[in-house]
């Protein structure tokens, strides 16, 4: 097939790869802009640029989809389906129409579950048991178009939103190829979404990830999960950012939540309901990761401490 394909970060780099090992036609890519990363700000294409110019297909980076001008570039490409894997922008409707099979996207959750931007993290720290990849007819809302097909995967005990994101990046490209196949063949059909089972994942920043420990430590381990390795789930000590990259729940206590049970080699935080959690990698604020007992044998935390006391997130 004639293909259009939409995407920008490494997670849509394998339905592009497959797309193209699979013998069809990818005619041009869409990516957004090149961007200043990192601490010297230098200029980076992304990871889908990359690839597609590894392979000699057109780039293209508009700003905006919105314009005359991206419609008819879009239509002289005369694409038969218009692939959409975390592109990062709203395609309008004129778009949406142009190709003769439409524009299918391939969405990391389990639709109508977890619509929105970051439905890999959200996953996660709600505490979901599974998850998956979702390829859909793309409509004018945001994940509601109409199911085409779907591949479930169970979220691993101690995955984190970075395991799992390569997980489903390698699940997306074989479902789309899957999905390219039974809509070119008509044997799919497709299936309106339950809006009344939807909710959303919203993008995140990084002040969500600020530790509250009024949560259970099952909770709180959720969340620190689902935002590792970005933005990471942090603490406050000493008017200090103390990132959290992995923890565990530990015994009951009847300590208030926030309180330091043990720091005596581990360090052991109350949380609701009488849990505990036990934190084990860390990252203090201008420092480099290391497990907590490491950071406790050149820091001394009283037990009865209240985590966060007189601190902001």
């Amino acid at each position: 097939m004639r293909v259009v394909f939409m995407g920008t970060p490494e997670f849509a780099v394998p339905t592009l790869e497959e797309l193209i090992n699979a013998g069809h036609s990818v005619v041009g890519v869409f990516t957004q802009p090149d961007k200043a990363v990192g601490r010297k700000q230098i200029i980076t294409p992304p990871p889908v640029k990359v690839c597609a110019t590894k392979h000699n297909i057109p780039v293209f980076q508009p700003n905006t989809l919105k314009t005359a001008e991206a419609e008819e570039l879009i239509k002289g490409l005369n694409p038969e389906v218009v692939v959409v894997v975390a592109y990062g922008k709203i395609l309008p409707t004129n778009i949406l129409s142009i190709a003769r099979y439409g524009s299918i996207n391939g969405h990391a959750s389990l639709l109508p579950r977890h619509r929105g931007a970051s439905p890999i993290q959200w996953a996660i720290v709600c505490g979901d048991k599974k998850t998956g990849v979702t390829t859909q007819l793309m409509g004018e809302g945001i994940d509601t178009g109409d199911i085409l097909l779907s591949e479930e995967t169970d979220i691993k005990e101690d995955e984190t939103a970075g395991e799992l994101h390569d997980r489903l990046s390698v699940i997306t490209a074989s479902l789309m190829l899957r999905t390219l196949e039974g809509v070119e063949a008509g044997s799919i059909t497709p299936e309106k979404q339950d809006d009344e089972l939807s909710n959303y994942a919203p993008i995140i920043n990084k002040e969500m990830g600020f530790l509250r420990f009024d949560k259970t430590a099952e909770e709180i381990c959720n969340l620190i999960r689902g935002f590792n390795p970005w933005p990471a789930a942090y603490f406050m000590l000493d008017l200090k950012r103390i990132k959290v990259f992995s923890a565990e729940v530990g015994k009951e206590t009847d300590k208030a939540p926030a309180t330091v049970v043990s720091s005596d080699g581990e360090l052991i935080i109350a949380c609701a309901e009488g849990t505990t959690i036990k934190l084990m990698e860390i990252q203090p604020e201008g420092s480099k990761r290391m497990s907590a007992a490491d950071y406790l044998k050149g820091h001394t935390i009283r037990v009865g401490t209240i985590i966060n006391g007189d601190n902001v997130g």
